[in-house]
């Protein structure tokens, strides 16, 4: 005998609606639970309703590059600063010119305020420059006043771009450093010295040098005389120099003392560096910043670690300035090209920040910071009252109507409207330490909106139900064969919904894409509560005699809706069966 044929399930038809409302329920279990174990159970707040800084910084240009300072140097900036502060995880800062020469940064409260407001007018001018003398941090006794003419030697910067060991360097001569700079006027690659010839006479007066030039003495006179122990000396060593021209800069040595150097023009410059990181060094076991150079850069640095690799110390060492101080000089034993790498007295903060600061590019202008003020959430909190007010009044006005039009299956849509608020929450909550998500007034805004677009899907799904029963069925079958076509309408719905959203968050800044990110994430959650709880509860529903019988407060009464007469299947004649059918 055959077997008998399994009975078709209705189209659409939910075989274990349990399943659906124990896999929410796990999911808001697990993202509440999270939640709480994380510590972050509110949302944070941008700065218009929490308060942060506002910083104004005003574009300062060096000398002869009085042209500089113009709206697309401006315009790069504010790009460059907007990325390094959202870099930190503060999300929803915003970044603005105002005026030809002055740039605006709002900064709301939150843990990395602090690191952000260090980094907004870092300029992060990173040059490679060739080191042709060092010495110690103060200025030294006039030659003729020690008998040896010569400094103390003392260690050299930390070692980096792993080219070499650290060691002794010795500090050069009055003499040394006048050849040193005389020749890097003339020729600004790194070329032979002779240093090694160059000894002191036996009186300990220099040995003479080639006549320099105004500039070379002026250089050399501020070499001499210039003071690393000063920290104004250190800022101002390098201002108004191009990077074309020699200079002097200080640097701290491997034990953290101050030194100064005596830099040749600079080979290759923070353009050229495609990308940085932070890492430990597992050799030495100290922290790093790892720099990969792009295809130009990478032939530059090449060539000058080609030509210092053939040099003796100190001329064998490059320093890595930044804004005008020597953050590592590495020994080059070797040619190196793709890569190098920054060693110095780093900890994880300072490498992580500086590898921030160059991953996203220098500056193209240097900025003075004009003000510092600190924005209170006062007015923020007013409009967000009002914006709540708001709300509430509206999902009360929804509320109202469902409960009119709709009665006993309003409870169904005030449950999803409920699940769908403590999803949104509890992810608003999560993603502000995950990805930096910050609620200002526009997002808020957006979740408001988002409870239209939930509210419109419960309707589309109600009222295919209720079509079916006009046409004479009874519940049960009406609610299962009511679902592929609500799914349909709901999920073109919500498809146009976050195309919509997708599209003003790319081409938007600032606000406005915490308006659009709110307004993707409540209809991705849409699609989730009606899949997953909505279309569950409405299928057991249908079993109980409340529902399923169409009681008049239910809101699926037939004489209600106007329902046509039960629908009658047509019967065929019976065949005669035989005993194999039988």
């Amino acid at each position: 005998m055959a077997a008998p044929k399994k009975g078709r399930r209705p189209a659409g038809g939910q075989s274990r609606p349990g399943r659906a409302l124990a896999l929410i329920l796990i999911a808001m279990v697990a993202l509440t639970g999270g939640m709480f174990w994380s510590g972050h159970t509110t949302p944070r707040l941008g700065i218009d309703l929490a308060g942060g800084t506002s910083i104004t910084l005003k574009a300062k240009a060096e000398p002869g590059q009085e042209s500089a300072v113009n709206e697309t140097n401006m315009n790069t900036a504010v790009g460059i600063i907007e990325r390094r502060v959202n870099g930190l995880g503060v999300s929803e800062a915003e970044v603005q010119t105002q005026g030809a020469e002055n740039i605006i940064v709002n900064i709301p409260r939150g843990t990395n305020e602090k690191q952000a407001r260090e980094q907004v007018g870092t300029t992060a001018q990173l040059y490679f420059r060739p080191v042709l003398a060092v010495a110690a941090a103060a200025p030294q006794p006039a030659p003729s006043a020690t008998p040896s003419g010569t400094p103390k030697p003392s260690a050299s910067a930390s070692s980096g771009a792993k080219v070499g060991e650290k060691s002794a360097t010795p500090t050069a001569t009055a003499s040394t450093q006048g050849r040193a700079l005389t020749e890097a006027l003339k020729a600004p690659s790194p070329t032979p010295t002779a240093t090694s010839s160059a000894k002191p006479k036996a009186t300990g007066t220099p040995q003479a040098t080639p006549k320099p030039d105004a500039a070379t003495a002026a250089l050399e006179q501020k070499f001499t005389t210039l003071n690393c122990l000063d920290a104004k000396a250190r800022t101002d060593a390098g201002q108004g120099v191009k990077p074309s021209d020699p200079t002097v800069a200080c640097g701290k040595n491997a034990v953290g003392q101050w030194e100064k150097y005596l830099l040749g023009p600079a080979e290759v410059d923070g353009k050229d560096v495609d990308n940085a990181k932070a890492g430990l060094d597992q050799r030495t076991g100290q922290w790093i910043v790892d720099m990969e150079f792009t295809d130009a850069g990478s032939k530059k640095f090449q060539s000058i670690t080609s030509k210092l690799s053939q040099q003796t110390e100190p001329q064998n060492q490059f320093a890595i300035v930044l804004d005008g101080e020597v953050v590592s000089a590495p020994r080059v034993q070797t040619t190196l090209s793709a890569s190098a790498q920054i060693s110095g007295s780093f900890n994880q903060q300072s490498a992580q920040d500086l590898g921030n600061v160059l991953s996203y590019g220098a500056l193209p202008l240097a900025f003075q910071t004009q003000s510092v003020d600190t924005v209170t959430a006062a007015l923020g909190g007013d409009q967000l009252q009002a914006g709540l007010i708001a709300g509430a009044i509206g999902l009360a006005l929804v509320i109202i109507y469902l409960v009119v039009y709709y009665r006993g299956l309003s409870l169904i849509a005030i449950l999803s409207l409920a699940v769908s608020a403590l999803l949104t929450y509890v992810l608003m909550a999560l993603l502000g330490p995950a990805i930096g998500f910050a609620l200002n007034l526009p997002a808020v805004c957006g979740a408001i909106v988002a409870i239209g677009i939930t509210a419109d899907s419960f309707i589309v799904y109600f009222e295919r139900i209720r079509d079916e029963l006009r046409e004479g069925r009874t519940l049960r079958p009406a609610v299962e064969r009511a679902w592929p076509r609500a799914r349909r309408t709901i999920l073109v719905s919500d498809f146009v919904s976050f195309l919509a959203a997708a599209v003003l968050f790319i081409v938007t800044v600032g606000k406005v894409q915490g308006f659009a990110f709110t307004l993707g994430l409540t209809t991705l959650l849409d699609i989730v509560v009606v899949f997953l709880f909505t279309k569950p509860v409405m299928t057991l529903l249908a079993r109980t005699k409340f529902f399923g019988n169409g009681h008049a407060w239910s809101g699926l009464d037939p004489k209600r809706l106007g329902a046509k007469p039960p629908l009658r299947r047509t019967r065929r004649a019976h065949a005669p069966v035989d005993a194999k059918e039988a």
